[in-house]
């Protein structure tokens, strides 16, 4: 609504030509958003990542999933490579069945300087419980503040996947344990193949 004192024409001028701000004031474009990044380090992808992309291509007719180098995660390497993790994720998606134009690519640095790189106007996070929700808002504010003109969604994990996450997929598999409920076939079998060596 216009501030006391103000026309229509002053409000509309201040609003920009997007006809609406976003977070902190950001100016939001009025354009369509047809391209997403779904990011993650994916170590390994689990069918819960595979749930969420599915239903970003959905929303969105271009998805690319962003693989992050992330060396240094939570204070240790990543269990697979970034080649690796590429491979597995592509390989994953043709399994099931999702369409081949999501175009799937390792980045590092930043994401907004990724998405900007590639013409995506916004990154879509899983979110499976609360603390997905503190964490995933506190990376979208800064991501909001480091590059407004990129929107942040969020999709709600399906009630199959809310448990599931890498770590502890890699715990399950550490032990000698199947994973075949978790993981698509050629993950199961490189996670196999990882733990036995």
């Amino acid at each position: 609504m216009p501030r006391a004192g103000e026309d229509q024409d002053t409000w509309d001028q201040r609003r920009g030509p997007a006809g609406r701000t976003g977070r902190k004031g950001a100016r939001v474009s009025a354009d369509t958003i047809t391209h997403v990044v779904v990011p993650g380090t994916f170590d390994p992808v689990t069918l819960g990542h595979i749930d969420v992309i599915r239903r970003t291509r959905r929303l969105f007719p271009r998805v690319t999933v962003a693989v992050a180098a992330s060396a240094n995660k939570n204070g240790r390497g990543t269990t697979f490579t970034l080649d690796e993790r590429v491979e597995m994720i592509r390989e994953a998606l043709a399994l099931e069945g999702l369409p081949d134009d999501i175009d799937v690519q390792p980045f590092t640095g930043l994401l907004v300087s990724f998405c900007s790189q590639i013409g995506a106007g916004g990154v879509v996070k899983g979110l499976r419980a609360m603390t997905d929700f503190e964490y995933e808002l506190q990376q979208a504010d800064l991501n909001s503040h480091l590059s407004p003109e990129i929107e942040s969604v969020f999709v709600m994990s399906s009630p199959e996947y809310g448990y599931v996450s890498s770590s502890i997929v890699r715990e399950i598999a550490s032990m000698g344990s199947d994973v075949s409920i978790l993981v698509t076939a050629n993950v199961a079998e490189r996670l196999r193949e990882h733990y036995r060596s």
